[in-house]
């Protein structure tokens, strides 16, 4: 049964009035209204940001524009002032020279009989005579070793009866054991006072033998294995010289040089009329020298002021040769032999030692007074173990391998266990197999192995152990001495750098204590990073380090300019690691820097963050802080044609000063060791 609705429904408490269509009319077209003024506020709001927006970005781009065109307009004039301060590269170029001039006149006049090792014949007369010579260190080594083995019975140990004896030399040590008794429960073998020895299987302890390990302190076997030819050029390089035909230009245009200017001396005494203003630059077309320079003008942007065409031109061969340093030209090294040892991924480190067994040769006995004994005319035979051929009866397990401790050199750091390899004669390369049970003692520095067989061989270590590098510091001590501190996953490493010398100041290891003979030594800086790749603190990266190695491959040419001035300031400003170089492209780098005029001043001033392209610096909007990274223009700041100039806007006049006063030779090695640790690229 349905229901009708009771009358007056539609008042207060009932249901709501139906409305009419002309209601619903209305409240339409208001909707619409609404909707249509607030889709023309938006659409004014729109064009307002985006005026605003446009407007922003229009005096960006005029402020850009304007910042441009300040920098070109002073461009000339700053890339004048840096090829001025960077006449100091050719100028130490020349300061060495005649340094290896003045040392090769005090060699010559000496007459001791040592030959020049940079010329060849020399070396090669000196080797001669060497070979024929019987009363040298190393050959009176050797004939003690043979006299010892000759007369054995007389040194015999008053415990073991066996005869032992060590030869200490300033580059080798040898160590001999001679097996008089023939114990077969005698199978252990320890020198005296020391933890080297053997452990021989019972057959050789029964055996007329003797053991000799002789330890060269540097590595002679390694070079006998052949090389790969040097890495071709790019094509665009064909011209280019390579690093020694560089140095010998070098030699060669100093010296041209020096005849020029005492012709052109001569010639001005002999003529008034060829005086040369002071107050202007002036070159002759025969190619005089220029005495002096005050004002220098450039022909176009890039190239450099006219100056004497000695230093033009050693300038343009030592860039040159600074440029080849970082080129990545070399293709990957080929495909190795089985268990052969990838030379370009590891180092050997420590020597070599020499392992052989030999045989005992007949001893002395005394006859009614005399002491008698028989004398080999081939001298001292070499045991084969195991034999070359073995009996029916005896089977492999009866040559077992020969347990072997040697020590660490003392002045090596291993910063993982090493590893050892031995000598294929036949192939000419070292190889890892035929060696096992491999024991390292860290604090003794004792390593204990097992070998199959005996002959040279050698402990290995990773070449790029401490690559790439954690952070990195260049900054001055005083006007004439830079400090570089270089921090790896395993060690921190601080070269001094004064004059044309280097000296490893500091070394902190982790986890191990360890002092380095070359601590407190000055050197040269080519023979100071050779010292140091020996020690096993390699921060040299090599040609094909970069196969071996995740780098942050920079552009050469941009690495090679920031390297440059950055060894330029390195006598006021201090520079370091920036996480953000990283980031930014392949065309650019990254770091800080900062004034530093004390070795520890009151107060350091803050990090400025700077990016370089080579022919651009700039200073960065963000810090090492900065949650992501831009290479927005820091605000109120301008960009420059250098570093020199940029880091002359928030630099002191005192620091500025004391750019321009460097050392020549400071600044050159600063820049050798830049360019060989390349800081940028492998941290």
């Amino acid at each position: 049964m349905v229901s009708q609705e009771p009358k007056g429904a539609d008042k207060p408490g009932g249901k709501k009035k139906k409305l009419t269509k002309a209601e619903q009319l209305k409240l339409l077209q208001e909707e619409e209204e609404r909707r249509l003024r607030e889709e023309e506020e938006a659409r004014l709001r729109y064009e307002k940001e985006e005026q605003e927006r446009l407007e922003i970005q229009r005096l960006e781009k005029e402020k850009w524009r304007q910042l441009e065109e300040k920098d070109r307009q002073r461009r000339r004039e700053e890339l004048e002032e840096l090829y001025l301060l960077e006449a100091c590269f050719p100028e130490a170029e020349k300061l060495k020279q005649e340094t290896r001039l003045l040392s090769r006149w005090k060699h010559y006049i000496q007459c001791d009989g040592s030959p020049d090792p940079s010329v060849s014949q020399e070396l090669n007369t000196f080797i001669t005579l060497w070979e024929e010579e019987t009363n040298e260190t190393f050959e009176q080594v050797i004939e003690k070793s043979k006299l010892v083995l000759s007369h054995a019975s007389t040194l015999a140990d008053l415990d073991s009866g066996n005869m032992e004896r060590i030869i200490h030399g300033e580059n080798l040590t040898l160590y001999i054991w001679a097996n008089l008794k023939k114990n077969p429960r005698h199978r252990s073998v320890r020198f005296s006072e020391t933890q080297i020895g053997f452990e021989i299987p019972r057959i050789l302890a029964a055996s007329d033998i003797a053991l000799r390990l002789f330890h060269t302190h540097y590595d002679h076997i390694t070079p006998l294995r052949p090389m790969p030819p040097p890495p071709p050029l790019p094509e665009e390089e064909e011209n280019t010289p390579t690093v020694p035909e560089i140095v010998k230009e070098e030699v060669k245009v100093v010296e041209e040089a020096v005849n020029q200017e005492d012709q052109e001396e001569s010639r001005q005494q002999e003529s008034e009329s060829n005086l040369i203003n002071e107050e202007e630059v002036r070159v002759e077309d025969q190619g005089d020298l220029v005495h002096e320079v005050r004002t220098v003008s450039v022909k176009e942007e890039s190239e450099p002021p006219k100056c004497e065409p000695k230093i033009a031109l050693l300038s343009k061969k030592i860039s040159a040769a600074q440029l080849l340093l970082i080129k990545n030209a070399p293709e990957k090294p080929g495909i190795f032999e089985e268990n052969e040892v990838d030379l370009f991924q590891f180092t050997t480190l420590g020597g070599v030692y020499n392992l052989e067994i030999l045989e005992l040769p007949p001893q002395c006995k005394p006859v009614k007074g005399w002491m008698i004994v028989e004398l080999l005319k081939e001298g001292l035979q070499k045991y084969t173990y195991p034999p070359e051929t073995v009996e029916d009866n005896e089977t492999e397990n009866a040559f077992p391998p020969i347990e072997v401790t040697v020590e660490i050199h003392e002045n090596v750091v291993f910063f993982e266990d090493p590893e050892v390899v031995r000598w294929d004669a036949e192939g000419q390369y070292w190889r890892t197999d035929g060696i096992s049970n491999i024991s390292y003692k860290q604090k003794e520095r004792l390593i204990t192995f097992s070998l199959d067989t005996f002959g040279p061989i050698t402990l290995i270590q990773d070449t790029h152990i401490n690559m790439p590098y954690q952070s990195w510091e260049l900054r001055p001590m005083d006007s004439n001495t830079v400090l570089l501190t270089v921090t790896t996953v395993f060690t921190e490493l601080q070269i001094q750098i004064k004059e044309n010398l280097c000296m490893l100041a500091s070394i902190k290891l982790k986890d191990q204590e360890h002092l380095s003979i070359l601590e407190g030594k000055w050197m040269a800086p080519v023979p100071f990073i050779i010292a140091l790749k020996e020690a096993g603190l390699n921060i040299f990266p090599s040609e094909y380090s970069h196969f071996y190695v995740v780098m942050n491959s920079k552009l050469p040419l941009v690495e090679m300019k920031a390297y440059r001035q950055m060894a330029l300031l390195s006598s006021a400003f201090a520079f370091g690691w920036s996480k953000w170089n990283m980031l930014c492209s392949s065309t650019k780098v990254v770091f800080k820097v900062r004034e530093h005029l004390a070795e520890e001043p009151a107060e350091s001033p803050p990090w400025e963050l700077l990016l370089f392209s080579g022919d651009r610096a700039q200073r960065l909007r963000v810090d090492e802080d900065s949650e992501c990274f831009s290479e927005a223009l820091r605000e109120d700041t301008e960009f420059h044609a250098t570093l020199l100039h940029m880091v002359k806007d928030f630099a002191s006049p005192e620091a500025m000063d004391r750019v321009r006063a460097a050392q020549c030779l400071v600044i050159d090695s600063v820049c050798h060791l830049l360019f060989s640790t390349r800081l940028l690229s492998y941290s």
